[in-house]
């Protein structure tokens, strides 16, 4: 069956008008902020195809903003989003981007601090669903509808193994699982989709791991 319940078909509990450009790009921007893990103090958004041209008018530009935020897709400060992010001293910049892309709500989100800078491109793909296409320059395919814990890793022997054993021990169960690298020896990214959050220390078990720079998760 494609539609899993009635939620799927009638899309999210949300504040409006719009589940593609609204609760998808709220959607959207919570997994940048959450992938991040940090206040950003400036966010630059790009715009393509439909949600460049109608962000305003469907609320595209206040969902993306509520949903870095921390806003879920029915938090009614969702409307006053850019403002809220002004008096947390949030500098938010929209571009309108006329390359062409896959899917025409396709949002490229930039931010960061003085310290980090962080990039994510994600796909609204109807009803509230989204889709996480790249994460700083590493090509994925990421829905964002299930727990998932992002690994970034040393492309080495045995970096794989050590991840999987982990969450084995721990008996979290895979999804799904994908690995991108951008050159073999160098840094590689594992995505795993799981049935379940994982604890805190299950993560910093897994940080430990041999080869591991960096995790980063989303919670259901």
């Amino acid at each position: 069956m494609k539609y899993k319940s009635v939620f799927d078909i009638i899309g999210p509990v949300m504040i409006g008008p719009s589940s593609s450009h609204t609760a998808g790009a709220a959607r959207i921007g919570k997994a940048a902020s959450t992938l991040f893990g940090k206040k950003p103090t400036w966010v630059k958004v790009y715009l393509y195809e439909s949600f460049a041209k109608t962000y305003k008018g469907h609320g595209t530009d206040v969902a993306i903003v509520g949903g870095i935020l921390g806003f879920d897709t029915d938090d009614p400060r969702i409307g006053k989003s850019l403002d809220i992010a002004k008096d947390k001293g949030i500098v938010v910049d929209f571009y309108q981007d006329e390359a062409s892309t896959d899917h025409p709500n396709t949002a490229r989100i930039q931010l960061g601090n003085s310290k980090e800078e962080f990039e994510l491109v994600g796909m609204s793909i109807g009803g509230g669903k989204v889709e996480i296409t790249e994460l700083n320059g590493f090509k994925l395919n990421l829905s964002g509808n299930h727990p998932a814990i992002l690994v970034l890793h040393n492309d080495r022997f045995g970096a794989i193994a050590s991840v999987t054993q982990i969450l084995a021990k721990h008996e979290i169960n895979i999804g799904r699982m994908e690995v991108s690298r951008k050159d073999v020896g160098k840094d590689a990214l594992m995505i795993i989709e799981i049935d379940q959050n994982v604890s805190e220390g299950v993560e910093k078990e897994l940080a430990e791991s041999d080869y591991i720079l960096q995790i980063a998760k989303i919670i259901d």
